[in-house]
């Protein structure tokens, strides 16, 4: 941790405000999926296109923009610009997913004001650091990661928008290229790119692999600029859904695979709940990007839409939260022990990232997570097996704040008892 600049650390409300409401929205989109037997009814059910924004915009997007408070001025060396803005941004994402999900049981005059509120809330946390992160200096390729990252989450709210209007009535474009466009960039440009940059840190830090290659992140950022944008405008200029398909399982695998490949030669493995959370998450890629391939299977013993469906499934609420929710649970602990350190004089030792959440908490959630991970798929089969898929789902969300929680709850402890720690 000795390249980390803990003297930049926001104050630790900042990022912790979208970083605790993460699993909150897992929480509800467990709920959902059990209580609505149409959750999973297709691609185009708006139970379901409500059900995936809970999950993306929800769980995915409050973990992503919270973690970016904190990686960014202490690891990639960018200062934070229009902080004053954040708590808006933070009631205006999370208020607009509210609103989204209700324009989508119903209340259908409510989807481009929610959507338009949604994208002001990106707006307010992908543009104040934009500059400083394409700028020359230190860290330069870790910054243009991430800044290609935030410029595909631009991309993918602007396509957002331009759907709901599509669905108001608005325009005449084909809906169908929109929505396609919009997930490349979201899913391949936004988060397996930022995943990607930031990992190429954390992963080392945390997990205790070998440092990445500045040429294996080169070529990662050049796949994760050039694959998205490439996919998403054939896809509006009339190529088949199938290039979106295959973009997204290619990056995916590609992903996937370098990860797999840094832990296998992990020289001093650390945080075993960490390593198992990343290695299935990894694997349940691979697996969503195997299902996003049959989809371009003709063959009469493969549904396309059950692939699809399939597809979603795996890769929305098991591999990509099977990720962010190993890493939250690391950078909690860990914005608590800066704070700590902050707080506490000069030479007073305080309980190490370990002791505030220790690796138990993190294999209690672990377990509930891969229950759900196996259940999740069968939800496809009915609404019997949604409804338990969605509890076990709730739960392991419900369990992952309860350990953030207790992590926060043991730092405040020790300011007020430091001696019950030595």
């Amino acid at each position: 941790m000795s390249g980390l600049a803990f003297t930049r650390a926001p104050p630790a409300a900042r990022p912790l405000r979208f970083l605790l409401t993460a699993p909150a929205w897992g929480m509800v989109a467990g709920v959902m999926l059990a209580m609505d037997p149409h959750a999973l009814a297709g691609r185009w059910s708006p139970p379901t296109i409500a059900l995936v924004h809970l999950l993306t915009l929800g769980l995915l997007g409050n973990a992503m923009l919270g973690s970016l408070q904190q990686f960014l001025p202490v690891a990639a060396a960018t200062p934070l610009r229009g902080t004053r803005w954040l708590p808006l941004a933070h009631a205006a994402l999370n208020l607009g997913l509210v609103l989204f999900v209700l324009a989508f049981h119903g209340m259908h005059a409510l989807l481009l004001p929610a959507a338009l509120l949604l994208a002001t809330a990106l707006g307010l946390v992908l543009v104040p650091p934009l500059l400083d992160l394409f700028r020359r200096g230190a860290q330069r390729l870790l910054r243009a990661g991430i800044g290609a990252a935030l410029l595909a989450l631009a991309a993918t709210a602007l396509l957002g928008v331009l759907a709901a209007a599509l669905l108001r009535g608005y325009g005449t474009l084909p809906l169908d290229r929109v929505v396609d466009a919009h997930a490349m960039f979201g899913g391949g440009g936004w988060v397996l790119g930022l995943l990607a940059a930031v990992g190429s840190v954390t992963v080392p830090m945390f997990q205790g692999t070998p440092q990445v290659p500045a040429r294996m992140q080169q070529a990662w950022m050049a796949v994760a600029i050039v694959l998205p944008l490439a996919a998403a405008l054939a896809r509006l200029c009339g190529a088949p859904a199938g290039v979106v398909a295959l973009a997204l399982a290619v990056q995916a695998c590609a992903f996937a695979g370098a990860v797999l490949w840094l832990q296998w030669r992990a020289p001093h493995r650390r945080n075993p709940s960490l390593v198992r959370f990343w290695t299935a998450g990894c694997v349940a890629l691979v697996l969503a990007a195997l299902a996003a391939c049959a989809t371009l299977v003709e063959a009469p013993w493969i549904d396309t839409g059950t692939a699809g469906m399939l597809a979603g499934t795996i890769a929305l609420g098991i591999g990509v939260p099977l990720l962010l929710t190993g890493m939250l649970l690391e950078i909690v602990a860990f914005i608590s022990w800066v704070d700590l350190r902050g707080r506490c004089p000069r030479g007073m030792r305080i309980p190490a990232v370990g002791r505030l959440l220790p690796e138990e908490d993190k294999r209690r959630a672990l377990v509930l997570h891969l229950v759900a991970a196996l259940l999740l798929p069968a939800a496809l089969l009915g609404p019997r097996a949604a409804f338990a898929a969605g509890l076990v789902l709730a739960t392991a969300h419900a369990a992952t704040l309860a350990c953030l929680l207790r992590c926060l709850r043991r730092a405040r402890h020790f300011l007020h008892h430091p001696e019950a720690y030595r």
